[in-house]
């Protein structure tokens, strides 16, 4: 089995041995058990603020779904030794998946941020959908250009720039243009 394809999996082990229905996780999580049930199906890999969501209904961190951490120490990530990346959508009408996650911490038990290299994919012409969720996000873009919209304004942030901001606000991450860009996130979500 992909790592890809474990999140569902992962999801649904974690809701049955806490005892919570469908139906409860979904309301808590602001879905349709509808909704719940295709991504523990992994017949729907959501964009991370879905996944953020579900796992403060579930009372976990986000790294639960993506990683199988026990270490406590120190996480290194060397050069040449990239992690296994995960894809997402980001529920662009675009048919393809747009963003790829290289987690830099899947290792590190108790964590409370989620490091990642993000490629993201040109999503030219496809909508751009705000999402909204608890914490806080860093982003530095490392190739390429991002636009953020973040509430009513849009930024668009170069290769060598960061963003910092508040994740409860409605936002949304997307290459700029026609180009590909790849970026480093650090997502704080507060347990």
């Amino acid at each position: 089995m992909s790592h890809t394809a474990s999140v569902g999996s992962r999801i649904r082990s974690i809701r049955e041995s806490k005892n919570i229905t469908v139906e409860q996780a979904a309301e808590r999580a602001g879905l349709t058990p509808g909704q719940l049930e295709r991504i523990e199906g992994d017949r729907n890999l959501p964009s991370l603020a879905p996944l953020v969501k579900i796992a403060r209904a579930l009372g976990v961190r986000l790294g639960t779904f993506l990683d199988d951490s026990d270490s406590l120490g120190p996480v290194l990530c060397r050069r040449g030794e990239r992690p296994e990346g995960i894809s997402f959508s980001s529920g662009t009408s675009c048919s393809h998946n747009d963003l790829r996650f290289f987690a830099l911490a899947q290792s590190k038990a108790g964590r409370h941020m989620e490091p990642f290299i993000i490629e993201i994919e040109s999503a030219s012409g496809c909508e751009h959908p705000m999402s909204t969720h608890e914490g806080e996000e860093f982003l530095y873009v490392l190739e390429g250009a991002i636009e953020v919209y973040y509430g009513k304004e849009k930024y668009v942030v170069h290769e060598g720039e960061s963003i910092y901001y508040d994740s409860i606000v409605e936002h949304n991450v997307h290459a700029a243009g026609e180009s590909t860009a790849k970026i480093l996130a650090v997502v704080y979500t507060p347990f």
